[in-house]
């Protein structure tokens, strides 16, 4: 009878302690029980870019209005190194409670192709909240080419060969990357130089030390028009409303288009009631006409959408460039 009794004590011992963690797994798994106070403290979002960019710019116009909107700090911090790869290898690891976001530039979704140092996967590690901003990117010449449009370029680019030079912002930027995917639709085999920023290799191209380069429109506008750079193409499939005149460059290449884009993420697991309510925070931002005045008047398009329709984005931009780093055999350490 003893012996029964222990058995008994034991078993309900042990199914006390099963119920006891059932409860708390059922505790920690109903998210909606942490959504209904969130946020109740500061918000961070990582920028693994340098102050000054395009990324940086929009990720501190909607966190202002996403800090207006919750009545919280919302905290930029910038975690420039190795193309962006430090930072969101870092951010991978973040808790996944919707206090820190990732803002996520066009290389989140190409630097896992070409550095060996990635330790995360952008499409598993990350849940996407929103594609923010897309900004078309222009080909730009020096004047002194004498190009004026796409027909002149394609001949002076076949004519001149390693002796025509592209100036790019990086070895792993997307204007390396549109760059490399022009030179396959020419083809031609002019020459890439790579220079450590934007600021100094489009310095450099004003000053004909280099003849072309393909970049983000916002960066070049006014040099554009001050007439320092002559636009010869757009990279979208439709003319830009700054630039009416200059022809997409898939008039002459079908098929060829590339932007450069910013979308903010948060870590995989976090849960999806606070998702959609980043969703919406960061969505009224963008739909703000101070926000997307400002961001329309440097040649970028103000997006808002579903994390569907970002991960949706994510994974044709994985597809496409992955195939033009292996043909083009990009490594970068």
């Amino acid at each position: 009878m003893k012996a029964l009794i222990m058995k008994g004590l034991q078993n309900l011992s042990l199914a006390s302690c099963i119920t006891s963690c059932m409860a708390l797994a059922l505790c920690l798994g109903l998210p909606c029980a942490h959504a209904d106070d969130y946020p109740n403290r500061a918000i961070k979002i990582i920028v693994p870019y340098p102050a000054g960019g395009v990324t940086d710019a929009v990720a501190r116009a909607v966190g202002a209005k996403m800090s207006d909107q919750f009545g919280q700090p919302v905290i930029v911090e910038n975690q420039p190194a190795a193309g962006g790869v430090v930072g969101t290898n870092a951010m991978a690891k973040a808790p996944a409670d919707g206090y820190t976001l990732l803002c996520a530039f066009d290389s989140f979704a190409t630097n896992p192709f070409m550095y060996k140092t990635v330790q995360h996967d952008p499409l598993k590690d990350f849940a996407p909240i929103t594609l923010m901003v897309k900004s078309p990117q222009v080909l730009v010449v020096f004047p002194g080419t004498g190009i004026k449009n796409m027909a002149d370029f394609l001949r002076v680019a076949k004519e001149e060969g390693d002796r025509f030079a592209f100036a790019t912002p990086g070895a792993g930027t997307s204007s390396r990357l549109s760059t490399e995917l022009l030179k396959q639709f020419g083809p031609f085999d002019s020459t890439i130089v790579s220079y450590k920023g934007g600021s100094q290799a489009i310095t450099d191209l004003m000053g004909g030390q280099v003849s072309a380069m393909i970049v983000s429109a916002n960066l070049v506008m006014t040099h554009i028009q001050s007439g320092r750079l002559r636009a010869v193409g757009v990279s979208s499939l439709k003319p830009l409303q700054l630039l009416p005149d200059v022809a997409p460059i898939a008039k002459t290449f079908a098929g060829f288009e590339a932007q450069s884009w910013s979308g903010m993420l948060v870590p995989t697991g976090t849960p999806r009631p606070i998702i959609d309510k980043l969703n919406a925070a960061i969505n009224k931002a963008l739909a703000a006409p101070d926000l997307r005045d400002k961001f329309n008047s440097q040649g970028a398009e103000v997006l808002g959408t579903s994390p569907e329709e970002f991960a949706q984005w994510l994974q044709r931009e994985s597809s496409k460039w992955s195939a033009v780093i292996k043909q083009r055999n990009i490594h970068l350490d």
